[in-house]
């Protein structure tokens, strides 16, 4: 098999979490560049991003979902199977973050951020290994973990939870579903420019001494996780289960 047939995603569906902007847009793009059809699942309207998958000559399909309550993973699953026949990629993107010091954190805030983050990824999860194995021809489950899956971080009790719990979730899933023909893995991005961390970059003092200890001496761009994210939905991938794979402009070898 020639290297470009290792990477092709033609004639394979993926689903993504939270397309409409951001990492998940990234990700949606990439996936299209390579081959995919892409089902995005948010709760705003992914217009931009439908454009932008068009335009690689990809289909389109959006579906509607509060992923904030777990109990429509079947059902997402199920939709995006009617409309493209199969869901052979799912990539667990949609994340929220709620920030506080540990002493304040309200109970309201914490299970936002887990229900979304780590507890919707899990029954999209099963639901979309239900269907693979139903189908007989295996699949890839990609999570979208954190630096906070390696750290603890400061006033994200909530978010670093459940980033930790995404890594986990991934190497027990892994361990369970790699004999099957289901790979399972994650990859962890650095500090990316999108809404969740624009407190960060507006603060003066925390941009400074972030991008102080990126080598690569930049906040990444939603594109940078591409590469890593057509790697793991491809062929190529194909031995590797229960690996956490940063993106991160060399964060974590500072």
């Amino acid at each position: 098999m020639s290297h470009p047939e290792l990477f092709s995603l033609v004639g394979r569906t993926a689903l993504v979490t939270g397309a409409n902007t951001g990492i998940g847009q990234g990700i949606a793009l990439a996936l299209a560049s390579a081959g995919a059809d892409i089902v995005a699942v948010g709760r705003s309207s992914p217009d931009e991003t439908a454009g932008m998958v068009r335009a690689a000559g990809r289909r389109f399909h959006s579906i509607e979902a509060d992923l904030g309550s777990a109990s429509h993973s079947g059902e997402i699953v199920q939709q995006a199977v009617e409309h493209f026949g199969a869901v052979d990629i799912l990539v667990n993107n949609a994340g929220i973050i709620r920030r506080n010091d540990a002493l304040e954190f309200s109970e309201s805030d914490w299970d936002a951020v887990m229900n979304v983050n780590l507890k919707t990824a899990f029954f999209l999860s099963q639901a979309a290994a239900r269907h693979m194995l139903k189908l007989g021809r295996g699949g890839k489950i990609i999570n979208i973990a954190s630096m906070l899956s390696f750290q603890g971080g400061v006033r994200v009790v909530s978010y670093t939870a459940s980033k930790s719990g995404i890594a986990g979730m991934t190497r027990i899933l892994a361990n369970e579903w790699a004999a099957k023909g289901i790979n399972v893995n994650a990859i962890a991005p650095g500090y990316i420019a999108t809404n969740n961390t624009t407190a960060l970059r507006n603060d003066e003092t925390r941009n400074r001494e972030i991008l102080g200890r990126i080598p690569a001496g930049r906040w990444g761009k939603p594109e940078d996780l591409g590469g890593a994210t057509v790697f793991l939905a491809s062929r190529a991938s194909d031995y590797m289960h229960g690996t956490i794979i940063p993106v991160d402009g060399g964060w974590l070898a500072r």
